[in-house]
């Protein structure tokens, strides 16, 4: 009786600690990103400049042209530098208009924005105006959700978050940076988004049967999405540099970059967020059903882990369609105002990117559903015959 008490509390206790161990690999993982040089922080385009915040005090337009709905010329804005070395000096910053409603801005009295001052040493040379400051409400919409998120999921909201701060971390410190490099970008690709699998869906369920059998499911999914990707777009003749500023990246001296692997890597990392979603979807009603039914069988698991996959497809694929196509909105207005054929527009090279982007994401949900049904109907009714 003793015995297989403590074989129970052991048990028991190996289970916590292989649940809390996830979040111990992730905090290490968090505390060594955050460590972790980009390389590019001493960008030359940032020598001897500094940005910084700024009150705008008083505006001059009087140079500025105006031509229907486009503005030309420059505005001469009087701003008080908020913080930096230059800190409490009143200067004048010069606000440049190229005639672009997408990039340009007009300031007022009153606003917050963002300036980047030349100097040497103790001296202003010049002040230029960039944007709208924007990162308190940033600061403020990111609190509502963490509180929602908590709110709501109480310690699995707390280790969402940690996937979140995870994840954006590994893009911009080891992704982003390892492409600048010259890295092959399907190979770094794909290896991020296998960590990042591993890291979020172990961040789900611990170190057991269903993490296991969710990240081999979503793995197979993704492999699937990155072949197809890669097949493709070599058939669809896409060139990478339909990617908004691809163009200007490589002007910024990158001209050895490989725009098109990038697009590649693209599709699978795109839809990777939606493959573990529907994986651990799956994985979490195959276990219920194992749950409830101890003695079943792992055709009988997998067939209920399909019937499970085929109800959520057809959301998931819509779900792509309206995150990939949501961005595009104002050009499909433009084909319907100019009264282009359906034809023609089905063959354009952005629209063809999409199409690409859209299908062969939702290929690899679609694949991924019986892939994860069969793997975790194996692994969570081992030992059943």
């Amino acid at each position: 009786m003793h015995a297989v008490l403590r074989r129970h509390m052991d048990e028991k206790l190996k289970g916590k600690v292989l649940h809390q161990l996830p979040v111990i690999v992730s905090l290490l993982l968090l505390i060594i990103l955050l460590c972790l040089p980009t390389g590019y922080e001493g960008a030359l385009l940032y020598q001897d400049a500094q940005r910084c915040r700024v009150k705008v005090l008083k505006t001059d337009n009087d140079t500025i042209v105006s031509a229907g709905l486009i503005k030309t010329g420059e505005q001469l804005c009087t701003v008080e530098l908020l913080n930096g070395k230059f800190k409490g000096r009143i200067v004048e910053a010069v606000n440049m208009l190229n005639g672009s409603m997408e990039k340009d801005k007009i300031y007022s009295v009153g606003d917050k924005a963002m300036i980047i001052v030349s100097h040497r040493e103790d001296k202003i040379i010049s002040a230029s105006m960039i944007d709208i400051y924007r990162i308190d409400k940033e600061i403020i919409l990111a609190g509502i959700f963490v509180v929602f998120l908590i709110l709501f999921a109480g310690k699995t909201g707390i280790r969402a978050i940690l996937s979140f701060i995870v994840t954006v971390l590994m893009l911009w410190k080891i992704l982003i940076p390892g492409y600048l490099g010259g890295t092959n970008p399907v190979i770094l690709g794909f290896i991020i988004t296998a960590v990042l699998t591993i890291v979020i869906i172990s961040l789900v369920y611990g170190f057991d049967r269903r993490a296991a059998s969710a990240i081999a499911g979503a793995m197979l999914g993704i492999i699937t999405t990155l072949i197809l990707g890669v097949v493709f777009t070599d058939l669809f003749q896409i060139h990478g540099a339909v990617m908004a500023y691809s163009e200007s990246l490589l002007y910024s001296g990158y001209m050895n970059l490989n725009l098109t692997q990038i697009f590649m890597s693209g599709i699978f990392i795109g839809a990777s967020g939606a493959v573990m979603d529907l994986a651990v979807d799956i994985t979490s009603s195959v276990h219920e059903v194992v749950g409830k039914k101890k003695d079943i069988r792992w055709k009988e698991a997998t067939l209920s882990g399909i019937r499970v996959g085929r109800a959520s497809v057809g959301t998931m694929t819509t779900t792509l369609l309206l995150a990939y196509s949501g961005g595009y909105i104002a050009l499909l207005m433009v084909f319907m105002a100019q009264g282009t054929p359906i034809y023609n527009i089905l063959n354009l090279k952005y629209v063809a990117a999409e199409i690409l982007d859209t299908m062969v994401g939702s290929i690899g949900l679609v694949t991924v559903a019986p892939f994860t049904a069969l793997t975790s109907g194996m692994m969570l009714t081992r030992g059943n015959k």
